[in-house]
């Protein structure tokens, strides 16, 4: 295998020149684009490309990565640029193609719980189309990601432990690949056993396989109602003891994040006394049956692992967070992300309630007479 090197001055300026006549404006060579799409929230040192484009379908996608592909520039596509993992950095130079104005939500199919967007298209954008469905897309990163960089990384979060990761939720894919074609992974159908699994082999790549244009997700209805939690641990391995307890139970946890002491004081409008000198652990409950009165007796499983108090709260169900802090991760364009970091606390989200004490153990309940 050949070594990667940087495109020849000659070879490039070839390239660009047919990209700028078929695309004008929307080919940016500015210095400042260019280092926006360098990468900022990697440690890697910023890695500009030579170029950075504007598609606005997936036919100018295959466009350009037919010319690109003809005069050897290397690709890197590029959602909102909030990942951690270097992979939109440009070591070699290139063509970097920006999704950002592929916005369209291409269909929804609301009683398949289902929809087709295109890669532009943000988690939050598509879950504000999403509203008056009463379906959401459960998979939540931290940052506003777009769906498509989401697929290229198979992004997960907290949600996770019930929704699982992006790997879980992406039934399709129409991808261009290195030659300028294009290609279709995948069926809205659940259940299939034909042929190999490509979509699973794109989602995750990074970008390195092919240009993601189109994503079929599966969608999930909102809760009816949430629960919220908050439990202090001695320990991590208190705090993982007491997940598995509860996951073996068949709870229905849509989320559980373990904090250290140190995130802990993030959260500054829980009392000073439920975190210091411990690990803990935040947790969302759903389903009518999670709020009351079993999550007061599935929180107390936890006890003999902790003797700390338990506190627990019912919100709005349209809310996915038992904390808002994530939300307001940065996104990697505008302002350097240290100095985002500053925005990085947000209001806690749940009206906690005390439970009862460690001593009164929920009772069981018993079916009534006839």
């Amino acid at each position: 295998m050949k070594a990667a090197v940087r495109p020849s001055p000659e070879m490039l300026a070839a390239a660009l020149s047919a990209l700028r006549a078929r695309f004008g404006e929307r080919l940016a060579e500015g210095e400042a684009i260019r280092q926006q799409h360098g990468n900022q929230l990697s440690e890697v040192p910023n890695q500009p490309p030579d170029a950075v484009l504007f598609p606005d379908n997936t036919a100018e996608v295959c466009e350009a990565v037919r010319v690109c592909a003809k005069h050897k520039i290397p690709i890197i596509p590029f959602g909102v640029g909030s990942s951690f993992e270097g992979h939109i950095n440009a070591p070699f130079g290139g063509l970097s193609i920006d999704m950002s104005r592929m916005k369209r939500i291409v269909a929804l199919n609301a009683g398949d719980l289902d929809c087709t967007v295109e890669a532009g298209v943000t988690r939050t954008e598509l879950n504000n189309h999403l509203r008056a469905t009463g379906l959401f897309f459960p998979i939540d990163p931290g940052a506003d990601a777009s769906l498509g960089g989401m697929a290229a990384t198979r992004a997960s979060g907290t949600n996770a432990v019930r929704y699982g990761t992006m790997r879980d939720n992406v039934l399709a894919l129409t991808i261009v690949l290195p030659d300028g074609s294009t290609s279709r992974t995948g069926t809205r159908a659940r259940k299939s056993s034909a042929g190999y699994d490509l979509t699973r082999l794109i989602v995750g790549s990074e970008g390195t396989l092919a240009v993601i244009t189109e994503i079929t997700l599966k969608l999930s209805g909102i809760p009816e109602e949430i629960a919220g939690g908050v439990c202090p641990f001695p320990s991590i391995g208190a705090a993982c003891d007491a997940v598995i307890a509860t996951i073996q139970a068949a709870i229905p946890v849509a989320l559980s994040s373990c904090w250290t002491s140190c995130k802990s004081k993030l959260a500054t409008p829980i009392r000073a006394s439920t975190c210091r000198r411990n690990r803990c652990c935040f947790w969302n409950f759903t389903a009518p049956a999670a709020v009351s009165p079993s999550s007061p007796g599935v929180l107390a499983r936890s006890r003999p692992s902790s003797a700390a108090d338990h506190l627990i709260g019912q919100r709005d169900p349209k809310t996915v967070h038992v904390f808002g802090g994530r939300g307001m991760m940065p996104t990697g364009r505008g302002a350097h992300f240290a100095q985002q970091q500053k925005a990085f606390p947000r209001t806690f989200a749940c009206r906690y309630l005390s439970l009862p004490p460690a001593s009164q153990k929920p009772k069981p309940t018993s079916p009534k007479a006839d």
